[in-house]
């Protein structure tokens, strides 16, 4: 298996593994509960909050335990929405969001919200121009990922801040594909609240978190929740969440390294491309935009991506295409088509996302297939 879809989840870590196990063995106990048990559960948690708050560079009192990035993008956007003033009732996303920040801001508007979807320049960028047009006196929330899980695009979160920070205007990110793949820090940032996702940081699938800062006067979504300081209903999973943060904590201290053989693969797949005469375009760094070293997103001229997709999955070559399937219609993924190319291109997408166990190797095998996709088109034996 050459398994090249890490954007996507990854495989849980030893030690992530470790973890979770060893708490669902020993510290079983309701977070919540009085005795020592639930003290012990507590003290899990506690500890938990501390870690990631620093991973973060943020407070423990701003850290909120959810089931994943979805749910942490919904009830972030939710819960400011609920604490802003009634004068403040517009807010603004941009159309490459994943879709749980639209299926909040959707939910917003069956309220009497007002919403504003922005678009990015043709290098697939919202600037400060692009951001400012938009905003209104009535402007209480903006919502802008950091980068795109399929694209890579990194979006210059700290050069928009300063102009929603002059207008009182909180920003909230969606960094579940930036955590613990570069540096991300609340501080520099700028932000005001943050969502992460455990399984992209090989922990266990059913953990997140949410940031928010100490001046971010949100409301529950759940009236009478008392888990998390009432953020979210539930039993605290501490063991995930555990694993969760021993994942994180492993992330961030290989953070520079794993950022090293992500160039180097990427360096050589654009080498190897080009060396094979392979009909590929791919989207890349340069002095405009910069994009997340792990993912690479292409375009196989003369190909729609879910054949490539599927010619691949066919020799045990697993990645993943930009495009969407719903109710029978294929259509181009909203996060391609933000790049301002026709259908055709945008149906041509295919992403490729490494991870610390992806090798040359398996690039090679890569490459081959696409090799043969070429020979085959041309009809070349």
């Amino acid at each position: 298996m050459v398994y090249l879809d890490y954007a996507a989840s990854t495989p849980v870590s030893s030690e992530a593994l470790h973890v979770f196990e060893q708490l669902c063995n020993d510290c079983y106990g309701n977070a919540n509960s009085l005795h020592d048990a639930g003290g012990r559960a507590n003290e899990v948690l506690t500890y938990c909050r501390q870690s990631l708050a620093t991973l973060l560079d943020g407070e423990p009192d701003g850290i909120y335990f959810t089931s994943g990035g979805t749910e942490s993008n919904i009830l972030a956007i939710q819960s400011i929405m609920n604490g802003l003033p009634a004068h403040k009732r517009h807010v603004i996303t941009t159309k490459m969001e994943h879709p749980s920040v639209h299926y909040a801001f959707h939910s917003l508007a069956h309220h009497g919200v007002k919403i504003t979807i922005i678009e990015p320049n043709q290098a697939g960028i919202i600037t400060p121009d692009i951001l400012e047009k938009a905003l209104l006196p009535e402007t209480g929330l903006v919502s802008i990922q950091h980068a795109n899980s399929e694209t890579g695009i990194i979006q210059p979160l700290a050069t928009l801040a300063p102009l929603l920070k002059k207008r009182q205007i909180l920003f909230h990110t969606d960094a579940v594909q930036t955590f613990g793949k570069i540096h991300v820090s609340i501080k520099d940032l700028g932000v005001d609240a943050l969502s992460i996702s455990s399984h992209k940081v090989y922990a266990p699938k059913g953990a997140g978190a949410v940031y928010m800062g100490r001046s971010v006067p949100w409301k529950p979504v759940y009236t009478g929740a008392v888990q998390e300081s009432g953020f979210r209903p539930g039993t605290v999973n501490v063991p995930c969440i555990g694993a969760f943060i021993a994942a994180s904590e492993q992330a961030i201290s290989q953070v520079d390294m794993q950022h090293q053989q992500d160039g180097d693969l990427r360096r050589y797949f654009l080498q190897q491309i080009k060396e094979r005469q392979l009909s590929i375009r791919t989207l890349d760094d340069d002095a405009v935009r910069q994009i997340l070293p792990h993912i690479i997103g292409c375009f196989f001229e003369g190909f729609e991506g879910q054949y490539v997709m599927l010619a691949c999955n066919r020799q045990g070559i697993y990645l993943s295409t930009g495009s969407a399937c719903a109710s029978g219609y294929h259509h181009p993924s909203p996060a391609v088509k933000a790049l301002h190319l026709s259908d055709r291109d945008a149906l041509q997408f295919i992403r490729i996302s490494f991870g610390r166990m992806t090798s040359k190797e398996d690039i090679d095998q890569l490459l081959h297939t696409f090799v043969d996709l070429q020979k085959e088109k041309k009809g070349e034996d």
